[in-house]
């Protein structure tokens, strides 16, 4: 009769299992506490790499135009960032200020009849003109309110920013006697680029959203949906880090536990 040393060693599922819970629990909680420092850290990341981008933007555009002598360089060590956006925001709210007199409306109306007489130059001024009196006015309307249309076919629905309506020239040349009304449909994930139409009002649900939750909607391709709140998913991933941590501490004592109650048995 053999002996109990000579039997072969059999494989313990419960001590495998003690013997993996450790690593699965940390692995676990790693990745989670990676997620949640990515949740934390990314946009902020992004949000200084575009606002440091733009800032020296600005500031390539504005030096070339300010004298050395007023330039923080010239008496420091060290360039100054944002030195040039400083200089722009002041010198476009001098600029304001002396086109509400009437010598600056009289300036700006000569330049307009300079500009009014070059072909190629009218066209892009006047554009450009309206698009901005129209953004910045703060009075309109225009690409502040949002829509659903039915795009690019039956049964699929695109997000559009609802403009004006047609003018009377278009307005006269489009079929049927509805009333028509011109919309932008972004791209994604760029919402700079789309495509404009008109299309009869009726076929446009306007739905109770913002332009910039439309924007980010359409930059994060439906990943971001509106009234969604980041803070929330970070704390998400911060409870279940913590749900995670605590399961682990308490299994780890019930393993260790079980062995020696089966001994006793």
């Amino acid at each position: 009769m053999s002996s109990r040393d000579d039997l072969p060693p059999q494989n313990d599922p419960l001590a495998d299992a003690q013997a993996e819970t450790p690593h699965h629990g940390l692995m676990f909680r790693f990745r989670n506490y990676f997620l949640t420092g990515l949740v934390v850290a990314g946009p902020v990341a992004i949000t200084l790499y575009i606002t440091w981008w733009f800032v020296t933007w600005v500031d390539g555009l504005v030096r070339p135009f300010v004298p050395l002598v007023y330039r923080p360089e010239t008496y420091l060590p060290f360039g100054v960032p944002g030195s040039g956006l400083i200089v722009a925001v002041i010198g476009l709210t001098l600029l304001g200020f002396l086109t509400a007199n009437l010598i600056g409306r009289t300036l700006v109306d000569l330049g307009e009849r300079l500009l009014g007489r070059i072909p190629a130059v009218r066209a892009i001024y006047r554009g450009l003109k309206q698009v901005f009196e129209t953004l910045f006015s703060g009075k309109g309307s225009s690409l502040r309110r949002v829509g659903l249309v039915e795009f690019p076919s039956p049964g699929m629905w695109s997000i559009v920013l609802i403009s004006q309506p047609p003018s009377v020239e278009v307005a006269s040349r489009l079929p049927g006697d509805e009333e028509q009304i011109s919309v932008f449909l972004p791209c994604a994930p760029n919402p700079t680029t789309g495509f404009f139409f008109y299309l009869p009002k009726s076929k446009i649900i306007e739905i109770d959203m913002s332009a910039e939750d439309a924007a980010t909607l359409i930059m994060s391709a439906g990943v971001v949906q509106p009234g969604s709140d980041q803070q929330k998913k970070v704390a998400a991933l911060a409870n279940v880090a913590n749900a995670a941590r605590i399961a682990n501490s308490q299994a780890q004592p019930s393993a260790r536990l079980e062995p020696e109650t089966a001994k006793a048995d």
